[in-house]
């Protein structure tokens, strides 16, 4: 992973100083609240529904041990020991006191870690693929292009104050992990027809109020343009992007607005001045941020362990967490682990500062001290041998991180909500643990299979709902709190919109609305069809009639009538 030089620490520790400065100046009185506040959201400072967030950055989703057990001692020291991870694979602290804000930032530079960019109108934290660089699929590793696009961005004096924040993802290959078609701008690493590495770029994706899946704005990108197109893009979202409303304030709207024909114009017109210039990629260049990504002195291992078969065999709940948590490898003997941060009861993406400490122990023990952050409010260790993969199972079963549920119902993603967020209309963290409550039967979830489900508390859509298979919206009604259900949203690959299919419900009524979508499922599907595949077979009709039967007496009633 990527190793900080002195340019990078002292780029950190000078903004630290900084910070500290401004805070106490506005402490003092001297800076007014107005004042401050662009100041603090430029080090991830929120004022939320009840106290300070203070959102940590975690660079495309990976994190060395050292620095998960920072992680861990600023959620102890500053907060009230458990943080939420969230879908922009970072940090949030719900509890953090301002006057302390500066020595939370000062404890995690000695980490070379940070809150830079995690919030305002400029470039957020990008985000790629949980596994990247150990994939089988990757058309090549992300993670030196999402590293060389963090430099880039990182206190980019030209796009410091954008019309609205902007996000950027990178993925490896053509299951499109890093799911760049939500993202403002997206790059899928593709091969030429003659073999040649470049991107498939893609613009105008965003969810929000105004869920649009970006669209592809260049077929092929050859990697060393990726800074100088980068730039283009970003120049006439600056130049023409709306600044009077903030609701039509991203590139998305743009995109729409010109038409993605006239943008790509524009941004090839703009590229013409910028082509070949002082942001073209080297060759140089490329390697040397690519050294910081070479994989681990890996051991050779055979392909098939005896000791980790027999458990497999003997042990069927080791069993039925490798078949959800554990991955395939491009190293043979070698796995990768998702540690399920959704455990019964448990408010989805949080985990205890002790429960960090343990991952950061075992990553060192059982892996290369490597631990990645998805994406879905998940944990990864990528490198584990497989002969350790029993051994590693026991340690998480002791630390609650062994729920054998990676993709299905339970795997829920979803916002902190009203619990924390001032911005919400409903609690998203409550309704989460209910529908696990209702589908906590491990023989019942496998049947279901593969099912993604995602709960926003507002229409900022943080929890990603409109790509979730079940998609759930908190929506505000006269001050009581209602959810609205979609269905068919799809991520990666598959990426499409969820469709509402009827009336909003109170909290109460939702998991058994849930039940009656499954069951649905279940008696409609065929053999070895996912919940995604029914319902894009039979459409969405069977499944709406049965949270709303209602409404077939409605229309008899009306039919009647008419009649």
């Amino acid at each position: 992973m990527y190793q900080y030089n002195d340019i990078d620490r002292r780029l950190v520790q000078e903004r630290v100083l900084q910070f500290r400065d401004q805070t106490q100046r506005h402490l003092s009185g001297e800076l007014t609240v107005d004042e401050f506040r662009p100041l603090r959201l430029q080090n991830g400072l929120y004022v939320q529904r009840h106290a300070p967030m203070i959102r940590l950055a975690i660079p495309y989703g990976t994190l060395s041990s050292k620095q998960l057990r920072t992680l861990a001692s600023v959620t102890r020291r500053f907060d009230r020991g458990f943080g939420h991870f969230t879908t922009r694979q970072n940090l949030q602290l719900n509890w953090v006191d301002i006057k302390q804000a500066p020595d939370l930032l000062e404890e995690l530079a000695s980490a070379d870690l940070h809150a830079i960019q995690t919030s305002g109108n400029c470039i957020r934290n990008i985000t790629t693929d949980p596994l990247a660089g150990v994939a089988l699929q990757e058309v090549a590793d992300p993670r030196p292009w999402a590293e060389i696009l963090r430099q880039w961005s990182t206190f980019h004096p030209e796009f410091a104050y954008l019309p609205r924040k902007f996000k950027i993802a990178c993925s490896g290959g053509e299951d499109d992990a890093a799911f760049v078609r939500i993202h403002d701008l997206g790059f899928q690493m593709v091969r030429d027809a003659d073999g040649q590495l470049g991107f498939r770029v893609w613009v105008g994706g965003g969810l929000g109020r105004t869920p649009i899946l970006a669209k592809v704005l260049r077929e092929f990108l050859p990697w060393q343009h990726l800074l100088s197109y980068s730039d283009a893009v970003l120049r006439i979202y600056n130049l023409y992007g709306r600044r009077d409303n903030k609701y039509k304030a991203r590139i998305k709207i743009l995109v729409q607005a010109l038409g993605l024909e006239e943008f790509s114009r524009q941004v090839e017109e703009d590229w013409s001045y910028l082509k070949d210039g002082p942001a073209t990629l080297t060759e140089a260049e490329a390697e040397r941020i690519a050294a910081h990504f070479t994989p681990p002195a890996y051991d050779t291992l055979p392909r098939l362990d005896a000791g980790f078969e027999s458990a497999k065999r003997h042990d069927p709940a080791f069993a039925a967490w490798v078949a959800r948590n554990v991955h395939e490898h491009r190293v043979p003997g070698y796995a990768a682990v998702t540690l399920s941060l959704k455990a019964p009861g448990q408010a989805p993406g949080d985990a205890t500062a002790d429960q960090m400490d343990s991952v950061a122990d075992l990553a060192e023990r059982f892996g290369f001290a490597e631990i990645r952050t998805t994406v879905q409010q998940n944990l990864v260790l990528p490198d584990i041998g497989r002969r350790d993969l029993f051994a590693l199972w026991q340690a998480l079963c002791g630390i609650g991180l062994a729920t054998p549920n990676i993709g299905l119902l339970t795997d829920i993603v979803s916002c902190p909500g009203g619990d924390y967020c001032s911005l919400a209309n409903a609690r998203s963290i409550p309704l989460a643990q209910a529908i696990q409550q209702s589908f906590n039967d491990p023989q019942q979830l496998a049947d279901i299979g593969e099912l993604k489900l995602n709960i926003s508390g507002c229409v900022n859509a943080c929890g990603h709902h409109h790509v979730g298979h079940i998609g759930i919206l908190g929506v505000d009604k006269h001050g009581e709190e209602f959810f609205q259900i979609t269905l068919g949203g799809a991520w990666g690959i598959e990426a499409a919109l969820g469709k509402v299919i009827g009336p909003s419900l109170v909290a109460e009524e939702v998991p058994q609305a849930i039940g009656k979508i499954v069951d649905t499922y279940r008696d409609q599907r065929r053999p070895n069809e996912r919940f995604i595949d029914t319902l894009n077979r039979i459409g969405p009709d069977s499944f709406r009639d049965a949270v709303y039967p209602d409404r077939l007496d409605l229309e008899s009633a009306r039919e009647v009538s008419n009649g």
